[in-house]
């Protein structure tokens, strides 16, 4: 007569609890990690010294936006299209000239847009977004 143990049966890894652990893993990751504050994001980089080909004040034309989204080229309030002829004028004398956009901390960012787009339109294809004011 022989007698046979039957073989334990092995437990299954159970996939269940680890994808638990890692789900509370992700959780506490997200929850604990740091974010960078992108309000502020600085896209014009000083000018080398003696760095050559870049512009000076002479190829680059200042363009504001106030508050109220509206532009402004040398002080004067100008509409997309005023703003689009002034700066093709000014392009036309200049083809390698800068345009820097200075948008207030008030002005929306549909403003800015308006005038990326209109000085795109103008043909600018050096174009730099310098922000003065720290936005709250």
């Amino acid at each position: 007569m022989h007698l046979r143990r039957a073989r334990p049966i092995r437990p299954l890894i159970s996939l269940v609890s680890m994808v638990d652990v890692l789900l509370i893993m992700l959780v506490f990751f997200m929850v604990t990690s740091t974010y960078l504050d992108l309000d502020m994001l600085e896209l014009a980089e000083p000018a080398e010294e003696g760095g050559g080909g870049a512009a000076g004040p002479a190829d680059t034309v200042l363009v504001s936006i106030g508050g109220d989204g509206q532009a402004r080229l040398g002080g004067a309030a100008l509409s997309p299209a005023a703003l689009t002829t002034a700066l093709s004028d000014r392009l036309a004398a200049s083809p390698g000239m800068q345009v820097l956009l200075l948008p207030s901390a008030l002005a929306d960012t549909q403003a800015l847009v308006r005038v990326m787009d209109a000085a795109a339109q103008a043909g600018a294809t050096r174009l730099r977004i310098v922000q003065l004011e720290p936005q709250r």
